[in-house]
């Protein structure tokens, strides 16, 4: 053990040289890492074949210039990404970001948790990712059509039905997908709708997909619940953000008998202690595009705290929704000190590590994002099924293939954490499970 432990420390240290400065692909390597040594110890030829390192270099790294101009005729250069990091299960596949923050060590920390998320739904996708520093706040439906034509105009000739399929994710909404898609058409001369997920029901598009990450996350968290004899009824939910993975989730936590008081922007907290008016969210951020603070102009039972911290709201069950790295470890011990038993992670790696060991350390039940979010992504490959055999589903039908996944991605966590001697331990259980499919897919294939 001592061996294996020193081997997954060599190669951790291997990729903090080889990606300098790229801080949150660091952290998700190593939360990974940290789960695979009894791996290692029972099957030698993962190690034997440097499955390890080559899982954490991406297989292509695409950067590229994005010139568009404004509605003023300005001029703007911004960079756009594009990390094909795992193709040994099927297409790469995974969002696209558009926001400020975005830089290679983002794109490559969403595209390597994308490769275990897309493995845990058991369908035929590999892990991608993609995006661009631009920011669509504030910008005219004009000059995101032209950022986006600018964008596909390059992004283009690497993506493909059988090659990598994208989809949204921040700041890439149905108006960019349709953007991109009509772009894709319109270079290629071919009506491909496998090759981007996330399109409008009125060409190809997938019922469920708008709700299915929100859906996801709380059908994850419910069978947690389950596995322990508890549920939602008479819960007491906060859910961070108030976007499209928010709003869903509240939707479906309502369905089940919790009650979420409280959700957020980047502005602060809105708290409802009857329960958050889920029809005025959707209003003023699907329909009007407002800030949260606002509920309370319509709503006198709420309260708005402007820059507040929503985990210091008491509470049951927890659903980080909004962004990386928003849960602390300080905001782990208030959670947990306040009374909550159970945490889901609607957004891509919400919790730092001195958070999750917080959580794990109280015993309480914590899905991580790689499997409680994957309901996004296991939608989209859905759709990408019904594009492929031209066909279209209901509403119910999809909804219920994706709560039959997500039930099916939580007993596959819950067995493996039990098979390495760690019961409960969904963070083992979800990385070992998602890397024993593709690290088998890769010793099939050889040496790729």
């Amino acid at each position: 053990m001592v061996n294996v432990s020193e081997k997954i420390e060599s190669i951790y240290r291997d990729v903090i040289s080889r990606n300098p400065g790229e801080n949150e692909f660091h952290q998700a390597v190593q939360e990974v890492l940290e789960s695979l040594s009894q791996v290692l110890v029972k099957y030698p030829e993962y190690a034997d074949q440097k499955i390890i390192e080559r899982i954490c270099e991406p297989e292509r790294q695409i950067i590229f210039r994005v010139p568009w101009t404004d509605d003023k005729g300005e001029i703007h250069i911004n960079r756009g990404f594009r990390v094909e990091f795992n193709s040994a299960l099927g297409p790469y596949k995974g969002g696209l970001r558009f926001h400020p923050s975005v830089y290679l060590g983002i794109i490559k920390f969403l595209g390597f948790e994308q490769i275990f998320k897309n493995a845990l739904t058991g369908l035929p996708i590999g892990g991608g990712k993609g995006g661009s520093d631009f920011d669509p706040k504030g910008r005219s439906d004009a000059e995101i059509m032209r950022f986006c034509q600018s964008f596909m105009t390059e992004l283009y000739r690497h993506i493909g039905e059988y090659t990598d399929v994208p989809a949204g994710d921040i700041g890439v909404g149905g108006r960019e997908i349709g953007y991109l898609f009509g772009q894709y058409k319109r270079i290629t001369n071919r009506y491909e709708s496998g090759m981007l997920t996330g399109k409008g029901l009125a060409y190809g598009g997938s019922q469920v997909r708008t709700e299915a990450t929100g859906y996801g996350t709380v059908f994850f968290v419910d069978e947690m619940l389950k596995a322990h004899k508890d549920s939602f009824e008479g819960k007491n939910v906060l859910v961070s953000g108030s976007g499209n993975v928010a709003i869903y989730a509240i939707e479906k936590v309502h369905e089940l008998g919790g009650k979420v008081i409280a959700c957020s922007d980047s502005n602060g907290v809105i708290v409802d202690e009857k329960g958050i008016n889920l029809q005025l969210v959707q209003q003023l951020k699907e329909i009007e595009r407002r800030r949260i603070k606002d509920y309370t102009q319509y709503e006198k039972s709420a309260r708005f705290i402007e820059k507040g911290n929503i985990w210091d709201v008491p509470c049951h069950i927890a659903l980080p929704s909004a962004t990386q790295n928003e849960i602390s470890g300080k905001d782990a011990a208030t959670l947990v000190k306040n009374g909550c038993i159970a945490v889901g992670e609607g957004a891509n790696m919400p919790t730092t590590p001195k958070g999750i060991k917080v959580f794990q350390d109280a015993k309480i039940l914590y899905g991580p994002g790689k499997a409680a979010n994957a309901g996004g992504v296991a939608t989209s490959a859905l759709e990408m099924q019904q594009n492929a055999s031209r066909d279209s589903w209901t509403f119910e039908y999809t909804e219920e293939r994706l709560r039959q996944i997500m039930i099916n991605i939580h007993r596959d966590c819950y067995e493996t954490a039990e098979e390495f001697g760690e019961p409960g331990n969904y963070v083992m259980g979800a990385n070992v499970a998602g890397f024993k499919r593709v690290a088998n897919a890769m010793l099939s294939m050889g040496l790729i």
